[in-house]
Order: structure tokens, then C-alpha cells, then sequence
């Protein structure tokens, strides 16, 4: 029998959430009053575990790009037996790219087996690397459709600008990870993430930064702009403001508003930019929406905190 609530505690709770309800903030990460009704324990898993949606993207596109394979060859332990990449292939990259890409690749490798040794993880998840999957956020960054298609395998500075697209991204969930988690192991392993995927940007950043005037071909548009476009689409998606910025921005968005140059980008204190795991998916899924998977991840990323919202 279910436990009896008399009428006089039933109007007793109702009168509490009445107060406590509207001092919720209206912005607040539905991912943050969902852990905190975990345990803390179990709230770092979830986090931790979402963290490797975006550090298997990252391997997977780094590897192949360098390569021509991924991780099925360089560490068939880390897969779970996950379905291989959709499209992703190896590109005809010069030598620094290369050297850097492959250091990346590895360094994503490195990502994976250091979180998987915390937490359980779970398989690959489906990967859709292909060449139409970044056409389409290209396009969708321009606001029209792109003459040829982008192809980011084409060429060198073609994979860098994409390379661009993704490991803000997952710095950005990782500084929004850590007020979060409760151990100081947890922390302490976000820390050493965020680290080198914060260097893995700014290396990027700056490789395009020393081509900012360079012309794409063959769409006559400066790689400053395709990051500012790039930029402004994730904030777009993300739906939380400004929270993204290309090589090259306005003075009152540069450092202390003396400078255009943004070859690393942060808010008005130059402090790097925060990301709830809700606004991450929306920006991966190409969406805007966390409960419409597509982008990257066609049939929706992995771990309790994606899934519950296709769930």
C-alpha cells in the first residue's frame, strides 16, 4: 500500500515549491539539477563519461586524417566494439600539419584510456566524419550552400580550418564540467584535460591566424572569416550568447578592447568560455536542439546525460 500523505503535509509541500520554484534561475542546465539529485559519486561518472562523446570525435578525426586509420588499428581496446566512423579518411596533409595532427591524434588516444580508466565509458558511439557531414555545418555557417561543397579533406588548410570546429568545443564542456564535479580526483583529471585540449586549440587558432588573410579556394573568402563564421554559428547553436569568437574580432571584443587579434579567445577577462553538456550537444548535433540528434553524432551521443534527453 502506498504510504498515506494527510492534506495538511500535501499543502505543506505544495507551499514550499511555490517558494523555492521561482528562485530557480531560468538558464539553469537541466544537466545540473539532474546530478544534483545524484550521488556525488555517480553525478562525476555521468559527466566524466560525457566528456568521451567529444574526446572519441576528436581521436577518431585526428587519427584518420593523419593516418588513414583510427582506432580500430591504433588501440582496438579503447572501441568497445563501437561502430566504425562514417566517411572520416586520410588526408594529403604537408609535413608540419602532419606532425601536428598525428601529435593530436595520439594525445586523443591518451584522452580516452585516462578517462576510461575512472569510469566504465561505453562503446564508440556512430561518428558521421564525412565530408557531406561538414559540407552541411559549413553551409549552415555561411547561410548558403558552399560552391563546390567544403571538403575537409581536400588539403591541408581545409582539414585545419574543420580541425577548428571541434576541440573548443569540448575545452568549453570541460571548464563548464569542473564547478561541477565534486572529487578532487574528478577535478584534477578535467584539469589535465582541459590543458592540453585548450593547447590543441591554440595551436590551431594560430596556425590559422599566420593565414588569416589567405583566400580559401576556391570560395575567395579569408580563413579569418570561415572562423568567425564558424564562431558565431556555435554560439548560435550553443543558445547561451556570445560565448565563441574567431581569429580575428572587433575592437571592444579583443583583449582589454586594445586589440583585434584573437589568436585565443576568452570573455572580458580573458577567461575561457563555459559550456553546460545541454549546449555542447546542441552545437555537436547541429541542431540547436538537444533532444535532435544529427551532425556528428546521426543516432545521438552516448552516457546518461545524452541519452536522457533522447530518451
Amino acid at each position: 500500500m502506498a504510504p498515506h500523505i494527510s492534506r495538511d503535509r500535501a499543502s505543506i509541500f505544495v507551499l514550499l515549491a511555490s517558494l523555492v520554484l521561482p528562485f530557480i534561475p531560468l538558464d539553469y542546465s537541466s544537466s545540473v539539477l539532474f546530478a544534483s539529485a545524484k550521488s556525488p559519486e555517480s553525478k562525476d561518472a555521468d559527466l566524466l563519461e560525457f566528456a568521451l562523446n567529444l574526446e572519441y570525435l576528436e581521436a577518431e578525426f585526428f587519427l584518420f586524417g593523419a593516418l588513414g586509420h583510427g582506432l580500430d588499428v591504433v588501440a582496438p581496446n579503447l572501441t568497445g566494439g563501437g561502430p566504425l566512423p562514417i566517411g572520416a579518411k586520410k588526408v594529403e596533409l604537408d609535413d608540419l600539419t602532419n606532425d601536428v595532427i598525428l601529435q593530436f591524434a595520439f594525445q586523443e588516444v591518451g584522452h580516452l584510456r585516462a578517462i576510461k580508466s575512472k569510469v566504465t565509458g561505453f562503446p564508440r558511439p556512430l561518428l558521421d566524419l564525412s565530408s557531406k557531414s561538414f559540407a552541411k555545418l559549413m553551409d549552415n555557417a555561411f547561410g548558403k550552400p558552399l560552391v563546390p561543397p567544403f571538403d575537409p579533406y581536400a588539403n591541408s588548410l581545409n582539414f585545419i580550418i574543420a580541425s577548428y570546429v571541434i576541440p573548443y568545443v569540448g575545452l568549453t564542456g570541460y571548464v563548464g564540467a569542473n564547478r561541477l564535479l565534486q572529487s578532487a580526483t574528478s577535478r584534477e583529471l578535467v584539469a589535465g584535460l582541459l590543458g592540453v585540449e585548450s593547447g590543441q586549440d591554440a595551436i590551431l587558432r594560430e596556425l590559422l591566424y599566420e593565414r588569416k588573410e589567405q583566400l580559401v579556394p576556391p570560395y575567395g573568402v579569408a580563413v579569418e572569416e570561415f572562423t568567425n563564421r564558424i564562431s558565431i554559428l556555435r554560439s548560435k547553436l550553443g543558445n547561451r550568447g556570445l560565448k565563441d569568437e574567431g581569429i580575428v574580432v572587433p575592437f571592444g571584443l579583443g583583449a582589454e578592447g586594445k586589440v583585434r587579434g584573437n589568436i585565443l579567445a576568452g570573455d572580458v577577462n580573458s577567461l575561457a568560455y563555459s559550456r553546460t553538456p545541454e549546449e555542447i550537444l546542441r552545437i555537436v548535433y547541429g541542431s540547436g536542439d538537444e533532444h535532435v540528434c544529427g551532425g556528428f553524432y546521426p543516432i545521438g551521443a552516448s552516457g546518461q546525460i545524452a541519452q536522457s534527453y533522447l530518451n
